[in-house]
């Protein structure tokens, strides 16, 4: 028997939260910046324009182009700026997207939040295991409104199915889940045709921020995924942060025990140093196992992303497509359930939280573990053994 879930009641109340908060807004713009304007940054800074009723007053990006680009996005006049910090001086700002490279997503947090100023990150929030508690203890000092961005904690299907399938106690125990993200071209960028020169416009040292200087690298700017410093181990910094962080909310869970994991590259010796093929395993002293594939080897998209939850009730397969829920023998009784994707609200979330200075979805405690998650099997994989937690790495 298959249960096609109804999602009209469910996506109602969703679209009208988002439709309140934009009339609730009406007379109370949000004035917003952007440090970070490269195609993910105008890709969040499009959703703040979806949700409404924000103005956009600055962008801060080292290179001119993106903030030549950024000012299109808003569709008006702003300020630009090279140096992120000039942005945070300014008083006619109230909160600021992040959407730098790794390196710099906590460092820029935590000066926005010293400045005053509210804050969308993308994940990972950090590149290094100590950066987490930095980030934590200046949003606890300033009480300031950070959403990290794992969309999955503010996208409808998937809030559905916590609430169906573990606050139900339908799923039972889980010992066992599987993460895969393979196929992922993102990871796979090249640099586009004539711009192997560093551009006129582009303040590489900035960029670089406090990693140590090298001379420009048109591959490292271009694909950050296949670098440590630009990014947090390629695949697991860029994948595997979205799919644990749905294992932890749903599980009510966030310290591993230990992690092994096995990898290399394998099929793109390109210059790159993260790997492209990784297998992760990490143990929870909650008698959990969680494991992470991905392959640049396989390029074929059809079903290369899943989050496989095993449990004593049923098997639940989720991730942005939908969900679907195989019952065990003991739940036969219900059936098979199964439910399509939905658009996310994580930014319309964010926005709201400010007006409101309600928690948001997704906070930095939150992605302070999402992220140890990819650093504790991160070590594992660059130092070839078994990695236990430390407490140092507590939040």
């Amino acid at each position: 028997m298959t249960n096609k879930v109804s999602r009209r009641s469910f996506m109602a109340g969703a679209v009208t939260a988002a439709a309140a908060l934009r009339v609730a807004g009406a007379n109370d713009r949000i004035r917003l910046g952007i440090v970070g304007s490269g195609q993910r940054g105008q890709y969040l800074m499009k959703s703040a324009n979806e949700v409404g009723n924000i103005e956009w007053v600055a962008a801060a990006d080292i290179w001119d182009l993106r903030r030549d680009q950024a000012e299109q996005v808003t569709g008006t006049k702003i300020a630009k700026h090279g140096d992120y910090r000039r942005l945070l001086e300014r008083k006619d700002i109230d909160g600021v997207i992040v959407g730098t490279f790794d390196h710099m997503h906590a460092q820029v947090t935590v000066d926005a939040c010293r400045a005053g100023k509210d804050v969308f990150v993308e994940k990972p929030m950090t590149s290094l295991p100590l950066q987490g508690q930095e980030v934590v203890r200046a949003v606890r000092e300033t009480k300031r409104i950070v959403q990290v961005g794992v969309q999955q904690r503010s996208t409808p299907h998937f809030i559905e199915a916590k609430k169906r399938f573990f606050d139900s106690g339908l799923m039972g125990r889980v010992n066992m889940v599987r993460t895969i993200w393979n196929a992922n071209g993102g990871y796979l960028t090249p640099v586009p045709a004539g711009i192997e020169r560093k551009p006129e416009g582009l303040d590489w040292e900035a960029c670089l921020g406090w990693l140590p200087k090298i001379p420009w690298d048109a591959k490292r700017y271009f694909n950050r995924f296949a670098y440590w410093d630009f990014s947090t181990g390629g695949q697991t910094g860029g994948l595997f942060v979205h799919m644990v962080d749905v294992v932890y909310w749903f599980l009510g869970i966030n310290r591993p025990g230990a992690a092994v994991a096995t990898g290399g590259i394998y099929r793109y010796d390109d210059g790159r140093d993260t790997p492209d093929n990784i297998n992760l395993a990490l143990e929870y002293p909650e008698k959990l196992n969680v494991t992470f594939e991905a392959t640049l080897t396989d390029m074929i998209p059809a079903g290369a992303a899943d989050i496989v939850f095993m449990g004593s009730g049923g098997r639940l397969s989720i991730f942005r497509y939908g969900y679907k829920f195989l019952p065990s023998q003991e739940n036969a009784q219900v059936g098979e359930i199964s439910s399509g994707s939905t658009e996310d609200f994580h930014m319309a979330n964010w926005l709201e939280c400010m007006r409101s200075r309600k928690e948001p979805n997704a906070n930095v405690v939150d992605g302070h573990y999402g992220a140890m998650a990819c650093h504790i099997g991160n070590i594992a994989y660059k130092e070839k053994r078994r990695v236990t937690w430390q407490k140092e790495w507590d939040a």
